[in-house]
């Protein structure tokens, strides 16, 4: 009896133990997918930043009560690289205050930036997203 209670513990055994190389496959392959491939920025470029910020700062800013007098004017901003983004957009409001926003994005670690200043207080502070981006909307 002792040599069956012996041979089924060591099926037992082996089948744990698969379930348990089973289980941390698993889990690796989920913590190198957050790792590596998970999030990804909205504007992977600096182009892709410069032409959406105007649009995505604009939205914000009407969903915050202020209009603008005219689209918001953007340019790279010194110190950008291909994994680091840098934009700023300058602009008036339709009761002529000055506008500034200021977008960036790190391709490395999916993270993005955004500020908007209207006479130099801040109305958005390092906010993740602006406009409809925030809601996951097209547009």
């Amino acid at each position: 009896m002792n040599r069956a209670v012996l041979q089924m513990d060591r099926k037992k055994i082996l089948i744990l133990g698969a379930a348990v190389l089973l289980a941390l496959a698993l889990a690796g392959g989920a913590v190198a997918y957050l790792v590596f491939g998970g999030e990804k920025l909205t504007y992977e470029t600096q182009p892709a930043l410069r032409k959406a910020l105007p649009v995505t700062a604009a939205a914000e800013l009407s969903r915050r009560g202020v209009e603008l007098a005219e689209p918001l004017r953007c340019v790279d901003l010194p110190g950008r690289t291909e994994d680091k983004l840098r934009v700023s957009c300058s602009g008036t409001t339709s009761d002529k205050q000055p506008v500034t926003v200021f977008g960036s994005g790190n391709r490395k670690t999916a993270e993005s930036h955004y500020t908007i200043l209207i006479a130099g207080k801040p109305i958005v502070e390092n906010a993740p997203c602006l406009g409809a981006d925030c809601h996951g909307e097209k547009g």
